[in-house]
């Protein structure tokens, strides 16, 4: 059973930096994708970004050139670089992981999530 454990989340002003980190234990972390996802309060879950177990990575359009995707397989852990945060960047940020998918950026892609940590964006 793959376990992932999501860590860096906090209050932020708008225009600053955040790191989300994700552990992940149970299984061996080259072979799968690890995604990031977000829910704010009384809206559905959204793709942030993606990094394939191949090396392709994805960001939502929302994000693009301010949030950075990568991986560590030695550490078994992804990050979440975060910049020029904005308050509608506020919710709870979740990493997900699939076996050797093909790279989702949907929720339906991922089997294993992790709790979630939140992120808040003050203005």
């Amino acid at each position: 059973q793959v376990q992932l454990v999501e860590s860096g989340g906090g209050l932020v002003q708008a225009g600053g930096s955040l790191s989300l980190s994700c552990t992940t234990s149970g299984g061996i972390f080259i072979n799968y994708d690890m995604g990031w996802f977000r829910q704010a309060p009384g809206k559905e879950r959204e793709f942030v970004a993606a990094r394939g177990w191949r090396g392709s990575t994805y960001y939502a359009d929302s994000v693009k050139g301010r949030f950075t995707i990568s991986r560590d397989n030695a550490k078994n852990t992804v990050y979440l670089q975060m910049n020029s945060l904005k308050p509608e960047d506020t919710a709870v940020y979740s990493c997900a992981a699939q076996f050797r998918g093909r790279g989702g950026v949907s929720a339906k892609d991922y089997t294993y999530w992790g709790q979630g940590t939140q992120v808040t964006v003050s203005s």
